[in-house]
């Protein structure tokens, strides 16, 4: 898949199609954690009344990706949702990952995982795409850009580098070794408009009527990230506590392999260009079952 990719970055203009890992650090979150501060205060109440039911629970719904990141990149993912936040009453500046627990690596440890495969991968384009921020203050927001300024240095994607001319910039970013193209949303602190692209102002969630219907109690989420022309959507199932209760032996990743027919029958329906109906990147859930990088990577046969 990594080689279709590499084949077709020079032939494309805006209408890449390419594969995205929805929540990508999900694979080691840490069991031992506390919930996060983010959560609600009947998820904490729970878990910390009865943590040997309520806590295995929330690992079995928190979980979306079973392959590390350099197994995702080798896999053909080259979007990486990386959700970003800092303990509570944590002294240090350490960040982690965050998807209802913390993640038992630092951000600091797999943004130097994900240079070492880009070092041996230099003519692959990597987006990381920084969002959430929970506890995060301007210092350790300013920490944030320090750790990615020093361990990316010159492969960063300059910031004036538009995202309308993005892709047909791959060559040049090729030619002049820039790796990768850095993403952050949902900053509110002016230091960090003047170092990474950024995309707060364009963000659309959409409800799918054709899947809510196709599934009891679940909604299905099309998470479509908009800047200029370039478009990244997130598909993935989404639970609610009424279905958590039905299926007391269940997990997201068992809901998830139940819909991939579903999926890819979405996925095989989509087609390239600029308009706003048009995808770039798809992110999914366990990127590692069925044929779903296969299957994204196949529509640029379309153009």
């Amino acid at each position: 898949a990594a080689r279709v990719v590499k084949k077709l970055h020079f032939s494309v203009h805006l209408c890449l199609y390419s594969t995205g890992s929805h929540d990508t650090m999900t694979y080691c979150l840490d069991k031992n954690s506390t919930v996060s501060g983010n959560e609600s205060k009947m998820v904490k109440f729970l878990n910390k009344c009865m943590p040997c039911i309520v806590h295995p629970i929330i690992m079995k719904w928190s979980t979306t990706q079973v392959l590390t990141v350099t197994e995702q990149l080798e896999a053909g993912v080259r979007y990486l949702d990386f959700r970003i936040a800092h303990k509570a009453n944590d002294p240090s500046m350490n960040l982690y990952f965050v998807h209802m627990v913390y993640t038992t690596v630092t951000v600091e440890d797999i943004l130097w995982e994900v240079l070492r495969w880009l070092e041996t991968h230099p003519q692959e384009v990597v987006i990381l795409a920084c969002r959430n921020f929970d506890g995060l203050t301007k210092k350790l927001h300013c920490h944030l850009i320090a750790c990615i300024k020093e361990i990316f240095q010159c492969k960063l994607c300059p910031r004036n580098v538009s995202m309308r001319s993005f892709f047909p910039s791959l060559r040049m970013i090729y030619c002049t070794n820039l790796q990768p193209a850095m993403w952050r949303r949902e900053l509110n602190f002016s230091v960090m408009s003047a170092e990474l692209w950024d995309n707060s102002r364009n963000t659309t969630a959409i409800h799918s009527p054709e899947f809510c219907c196709s599934f009891e109690y679940l909604m299905y989420h099309f998470l479509i990230f908009v800047s200029e022309k370039f478009f990244v959507a997130g598909i993935n199932l989404t639970e609610n506590l009424r279905y958590i209760l039905i299926h007391p032996f269940g997990s997201l990743k068992k809901m998830t392999l139940q819909s991939l027919p579903c999926l890819k029958i979405w996925i095989k329906q989509q087609y390239p260009g600029p308009k706003k109906q048009c995808i770039n990147i798809i992110a999914g859930d366990f990127i590692g079952n069925g044929d779903f990088v296969k299957d994204v990577i196949e529509l640029n046969t379309k153009i």
